[in-house]
Formats: structure tokens, sequence, C-alpha cells
């Protein structure tokens, strides 16, 4: 039986290099990155059996990531690997087609597991987060909906941008588009959020789980 090729995506190098030395004897790994946007690239370009990504990340957070995995690589399995064990979370998570999740403070065992029962068409989540959604169910959260919906793609892609301290100029490049069109989402995400100016998107983003 052929070796899962897993592709790893963390913005922390010593966490690619510890996931590395725990999974290349029983995994292929075709491939590490440290940000969203390279995961895009990485994964058109390998077409890894496995997707192993974190949520918080550069450029691109794993959500938004694996909303467009799901379209570009449709046949690779998605499974987060993040400290974040927010019911909110994990629901996005599989909402947006992952088939797994583990929480970095997970046993090392569970790396192994998850993608065993990922490739077998089942779904995988740790117990430390099963535990955890039970108790947010028993105890009611005045906390902020995590990755809300009511943007469009592009406006959550701009709004991650703007905040990490990114200049109209410089989203323009990474996201491929002409600065004007920078400028027409980034009004039209203010007048959305009702929010007037980059200081406030930049609260509303982290107050939301985009950085």
């Amino acid at each position: 039986m052929n070796r899962p090729r897993v592709l790893l995506a963390d913005d922390h190098t010593m966490i690619l290099a510890g996931l590395r030395s725990l999974m290349e004897s029983d995994f292929d790994l075709v491939g590490t990155v440290e940000d969203g946007r390279a995961l895009l690239e990485a994964a058109a370009q390998l077409k890894p059996d496995v997707i192993m990504l974190d949520i918080s990340m550069p450029l691109l957070n794993g959500i938004e990531a694996a909303r467009q995995l799901r379209r570009i690589v449709p046949q690779s399995k998605i499974i987060f690997l993040t400290m974040h064990g927010d019911v909110g979370y994990v629901k996005e998570a599989f909402r947006v087609g992952a088939s797994g999740y583990l929480l970095k403070r997970s046993a090392a065992s569970e790396l192994a597991t998850a993608i065993h029962e990922v490739m077998k068409g089942h779904t995988y989540v740790t117990p430390l987060v099963t535990r955890d959604m039970m108790e947010s169910f028993l105890e009611p959260s005045d906390q902020p909906e995590k990755l809300p919906n009511r943007l469009t793609p592009r406006q959550r892609e701009v709004l991650q941008l703007v905040a990490e301290g990114h200049s109209n100029k410089e989203i323009a490049a990474i996201l491929k588009v002409s600065t004007k069109t920078v400028e027409f989402h980034k009004y039209n995400l203010m007048q959305a959020l009702g929010i007037h100016t980059t200081a406030e998107l930049t609260q509303y983003a982290m107050r939301h789980g985009y950085i």
C-alpha cells in the first residue's frame, strides 16, 4: 500500500521541523510551507493526499485557504492542526471541508491516527476538542462569533491583509489585482461592517480570529 503523501503548512519553522521528524517514517512529506498563499500554490502543484494546516497563518488564514483548497484540490483530505479549540473554529473548519481537527497540545500519536482515518474516508476530531465542545455547549458564551460569514471571500482576504499591515499597493500585488480594486473592496468591507478606519478594521480582525 502506498504511503499517504502529506503537505504541511504552519508559519512556525520549529513546528514544521518537529512535525517532519514525527511523520517522515510513516508518510511521504511532499512539502512544507509557511503561509496560506504558498499553501495554495504548493497544493495545486503537488496534489497531496493529505494537507495538514494551521488556522493562524499570514497572508491567508487556514479557514480561507481551506475554502479555496476544496476547489483547487478536491481530492485532498484536510486536517487542521492548531491551537484554537473554540467550538466556533471547529464548526467552521468542518463547514469549509475539513476531515480532521487536532490541537497542537494533542498527543503526537494522534497525527498518524488522524491521517489514517481521513484516508479511509472517516473524520477525526481530537478528544481534547470533543471535551472542550461539550463544555462550551453547557456553558453560555458571550464571545464574538469566529470568522463570521457575512463577508464575501474577497472581503475576508482583504480584511486579513489590511489587519496584517499591508498597504493597498502590497495587497494588490498579493491578490494580483489593481490598487483601485483593493480600494473598492476595502470601502465595501468598511460599509458592511460599519467601520470607518483601518485601526477599527484591525481590531475587528483580531476580535474575530482573522489574525
